[in-house]
């Protein structure tokens, strides 16, 4: 007895970090969790974007918009362009190992929380296109670490903060379209080799901005230097001396007009200046026939970025159509997430590994463009845009994608899916397949886009990382839980596609909870099945100008793709096999079986049992294997 006491009292000195390791984990994972409920009672969330943001979990890393790093901390909040309005609090000031604070293009309004600057680790602070009133705070300052600040498109006023100066590691400024007013803070930070912009403001002045500020001497440039013996007297009749001070004349007008023409153009032109500041490249990394566009070259191809010319934006970014200078249409894709240092030589490959996928039915990588501060795709240009807004954004002169057409559609992206992860090396794994990543040609050929772009989001992480990426309704419930991701998560994206294609709907609805029917498109059809409704999931811009028994093996293939267990689920190439008229009654029938004996060896009540189309048009109750 006495060992066994001796041997817990031994213990106990072992287990005491570990218990308040547990317990400090829990009470930072609380207070990040309560920061950001703060943050969504505080804010008004009309489209619901915030819905999973549940107080009651133990941490907020299972929330959408939220990516935690390797100790479950908050690293990065993500409610860009999500229609939030409201206001900021305080409690942001918590999360202090928040590394980016995406809120741009919302209707935020009220002041930027002083507190902002206890986030010492933040990277990028994007703000820009809000309502946010009254001073920058002073304690941004305190973020040595930040190299984007975007406070552009607001309506702060006061003066530009000296502390500002302090960031030295800040890369973009922009203050743009404010109504700041003073001397804008100089002191050698902000330098041609950062990105600023002022304009539009209301009344900025300083030698930054080449406008003097009130009760200071005018800005001009020093006189210029002429050699003492070169310097004639008033009645001096030397013609050398006369010769020599007419060139010095001459010399300082060539070099004063231009400068005067440029300062009177930058006050005239109101627009945000880019700076395309040549990338590191490596001359070891050919990219074969891309071509590598410069930045103006894109800037003046999209009009700078026009908000009228933008074909899209999702998790990676905006799209925008542009006009080459020979004429030829494309689609500059303009990834929002910024560049990490050293990272140039590994971006390239990444792209280098887009490029060398070459497959009718994969979206052909034209160029790239890549500066300190952007990092732009150029495709070729799709003229009849995605499959989802074929489906659901279509003008009502135009007709709807016709039954034959659709089922091209499924047949083309499945061979691109299929190319993807057979014959390239190392395969690409896609991670957000869907109708909106599906587009269209002008003969309607169905092209995947957006294929490798969650490698070259990630490349400074493993095959696991800690942000999931994708779209509600299309991610797999196994790359949701644990951010693993597998061709087999492509499969289930497929699948869920494929239902997008036959009935129109999008994958994740709140305007179905109207009609008492489930969010998720998949829970949504086999409700529907089960009560033997086939007709009414067939989309009702067909009418009825579609073969029955197509539909049926369309929707069997999806729900063989959208299986629970990846290792159930069919590879791309057995998918592309099925859609030609190769195994897919055998493959059904096998997996109707296997589900009835399933079912039959549960001896719990199954918690809702649902029913399924067999191959013969015969309606069975099995319990489905698909997430619930």
């Amino acid at each position: 007895m006495g060992r066994v006491r001796s041997g817990l009292v031994s213990a106990r000195p072992l287990l005491l970090p570990l218990v308040f390791h547990s317990l400090a984990y829990i009470v930072s994972a609380n207070l990040e969790g309560d920061a950001l409920h703060s943050l969504r009672i505080s804010l008004k969330d009309p489209n619901n974007v915030l819905q999973s943001w549940d107080p009651t979990l133990v941490n907020p890393c299972t929330w959408f918009h939220v990516t935690c790093n390797n100790e479950n901390s908050v690293i990065r909040v993500d409610l860009g362009n999500a229609a939030l309005s409201g206001q900021l609090v305080s409690q942001l000031g918590l999360l202090k190992n928040l590394q980016y604070l995406e809120l741009y293009s919302n209707n935020i309004s009220g002041p930027i929380p002083n507190d902002l600057g206890n986030l010492t680790n933040l990277v990028s602070l994007d703000l820009y296109l809000n309502s946010f009133s009254g001073p920058i705070p002073d304690t941004l300052g305190k973020l040595t670490k930040l190299r984007f600040l975007r406070l552009n498109n607001n309506s702060l006023t006061g003066t530009i903060p000296m502390s500002l100066t302090n960031i030295t590691a800040l890369q973009v400024l922009d203050l743009s379209n404010n109504r700041l007013s003073g001397p804008v803070p100089d002191n050698g930070s902000f330098s041609l080799f950062t990105p600023i912009s002022f304009a539009n403001n209301l009344n900025l002045c300083g030698p930054v901005t080449g406008e003097p500020c009130p009760g200071a001497p005018p800005f001009s440039p020093p006189p210029p230097f002429v050699p003492p013996s070169r310097v004639a007297s008033p009645g001096d009749s030397n013609p050398t001396g006369a010769i020599a001070g007419g060139v010095a004349i001459g010399a300082a007008l060539l070099f004063a007009v231009p400068a005067i023409g440029f300062a009177w153009w930058r006050r005239r032109k109101p627009q945000e200046h880019f700076f395309d500041v040549p990338a590191e490249e490596d001359p070891e990394v050919h990219l074969g026939q891309l071509k590598r566009f410069s930045l103006r070259e894109l800037q003046v191809a999209t009009d700078y970025f026009n908000n009228k010319n933008i074909l899209g934006r999702g998790g990676f970014g905006k799209v925008y159509k542009g006009r080459l200078a020979d004429g030829s249409l494309v689609a500059v894709k303009r990834l929002k997430e910024e560049r990490t240092p050293g990272g140039e030589l590994q971006f390239q490959t990444e792209v280098e590994m887009i490029s060398m996928a070459v497959h009718r039915n994969l979206l052909r990588l034209r160029g790239f463009c890549m500066t300190p501060t952007e990092r732009l795709l150029v495709y070729p240009y799709m003229a009849n845009g995605s499959v989802a807004s074929c489906l659901r954004e279509r003008l009502p002169s135009e007709p709807p994608l016709d039954w034959p057409t659709r089922k091209r559609i499924a047949l083309g992206s499945a061979r691109g899916l299929s190319y993807l992860h057979d014959h390239c090396d190392p395969k690409i794994i896609h991670r957000d397949v869907k109708a909106a990543n599906i587009l269209l040609d002008e003969e309607f050929v169905a092209v995947v886009g957006d294929f490798g772009l969650a490698k070259l989001m990630d490349y400074k992480d493993t095959h696991v990382t800690t942000a999931v990426r994708g779209t509600i309704g299309h991610i797999a419930p196994e790359y949701l839980s644990t951010g693993k991701s597998s061709e087999k998560t492509d499969v289930f994206g497929y699948g869920i596609m494929l239902l997008e294609l036959i009935t129109g709907q999008r994958a994740f609805d709140l305007a179905r909870l109207a009609n008492d029917d489930d969010v998720m498109l998949l829970d949504w059809v086999k409700g529907l099945l089960k009560e033997k409704k086939l007709e009414m999931l067939v989309d009702p811009d067909l009418q009825t100008n579609y073969v029955e028994s197509e539909v049926e093996q369309l929707i069997q293939v999806a729900l063989l793709c959208t299986q629970s267990s990846p290792m159930d689920r069919p590879k791309m190439s057995e998918v592309v096999r099925m859609l030609e008229g190769d195994g897919l009654a055998e493959k059904w029938e096998e997996w109707q079986k296997v589900e009835v004996v399933r079912q039959e060896l549960d001896l719990a009540p199954p918690r809702n049992s649902e029913w399924i189309l067999d191959s013969t048009d015969n309606l069975r109750a099995v319990e489905l294997s698909g997430p619930r």
